[in-house]
């Protein structure tokens, strides 16, 4: 589905990603990640957590619920998707969304948000959490999320990453 967002003079397609995405969503990880986390996070967590999260999961970009938004030369400027995290408790949570620096609030992630949330309230889920970069919280809550609270997340032997829980109805 093709969509224009408000400062781009080119529309963006946001389609479902698959296996040849891969190499295009770890360069925009690569290249949206240390830019925008910078300004939140110290030194020492861009050094050692910022290269860990900057990376594509193979599995999530094929599963299926992992979407991109890409001009239409083809360069990927949003990615974000979302996976099942209790069917019991008919809960989703949001997976690896970035936006490309150069077009952030021009409405490439409210757009991949808004995707992620239909998808998952048509699966039958009613409740979707997401592990928010303290600088997104503002976003996120812009898109009808409460912050939980603050989390830890341990991605390796000494190497942690802040984050904030959030949560939103469906």
């Amino acid at each position: 589905m093709a969509y224009l967002c408000p400062m781009q003079t080119e529309a963006l397609i946001l389609r479902q990603a698959t296996d040849r995405d891969i190499a295009g969503v770890d360069v925009l990880l690569a290249r949206a990640y240390p830019r925008l986390l910078r300004k939140a996070y110290p030194p020492s967590v861009m050094v050692t957590a910022v290269p860990i999260l900057a990376r594509a999961n193979p599995a999530l970009v094929t599963s299926g619920t992992y979407y991109v938004a890409e001009t239409e030369a083809g360069r990927i400027v949003g990615a974000g998707g979302w996976s099942v995290r209790s069917r019991a408790g008919r809960t989703a949570e949001m997976r690896h969304l970035a936006v490309d620096p150069d077009v952030v609030r021009q409405g490439v992630g409210r757009r991949i948000v808004q995707n992620v949330l239909a998808e998952a309230k048509g699966a039958g889920l009613w409740r979707m959490a997401c592990l928010a970069t303290r600088n997104a919280v503002p976003f996120y809550q812009s898109m009808g999320f409460q912050a939980v609270g603050p989390v830890t997340i341990g991605l390796g032997p000494g190497i942690a990453f802040e984050a904030v829980q959030m949560t939103r109805s469906l």
